[in-house]
């Protein structure tokens, strides 16, 4: 009859073994799984940014207005722990305005620039109401250092708050304002 401290010893071994074998799968099946994620890496954050704009309204028509100019703003995501400063963006815009009943369209292309220095670059368009702001769709069109190959977008709405204009030479118009830009489901991949 074998002693109680070999068949408590020959126990532990047994267990030990079973213990190595289903941690070497589930590290196998871990490294099978990321083996993908790493030729692609998906994500769908949802980010928002307060920014400020200036620029110059243009009279181009009888009827129209052209605004040219830009906005800045640092760039939050939303976490778990609530917004995160994820960068700083500068976006040129072009604002076509309609005098009689106020609509507008808006394109644009943005720079993100992340804490690290990395680079995100996007187009913006959008149709709106001058003055109240617009919706439509941001697109990533490229990147650097841990951005490059970015691709991804989503919708955007843009919202105005403050309004100050003063007058130029002639019909042009300098405006400043103020508002928030929302990317409610923003998606990127990266390579």
């Amino acid at each position: 009859m074998p002693s109680t401290s070999t068949s408590i010893e020959s126990r532990r071994h047994t267990m030990k073994s079973r213990k190595c074998t289903g941690l070497s799968a589930i590290l196998l099946g871990a490294a099978i799984l990321a083996a993908p994620a790493a030729a692609e890496t998906e994500q769908t954050i949802k980010a928002f940014s307060a920014w400020q704009g200036r620029g110059q309204m243009f009279e181009t028509g009888p009827d129209r207005a052209t605004f040219v100019g830009s906005f800045t703003g640092m760039i939050f995501v939303e976490s778990d722990k609530g917004p995160i400063n994820a960068g700083f963006m500068t976006c040129p815009a072009i604002v076509d305005v309609n005098i009689l009943d106020g609509t507008q369209q808006a394109k644009g292309r943005c720079t993100i620039t992340a804490q690290d220095g990395a680079r995100a670059y996007g187009e913006i368009s959008c149709q709106g109401v001058h003055l109240v702001g617009c919706d439509g769709d941001f697109k990533f069109t490229a990147g650097t250092e841990r951005f490059k190959g970015i691709t991804g977008g989503g919708p955007v709405t843009i919202r105005s708050g403050l309004k100050d204009f003063a007058m130029g030479d002639g019909n042009i118009i300098q405006e400043s304002a103020g508002g928030i830009i929302v990317w409610p489901k923003l998606i990127y991949r990266l390579p």
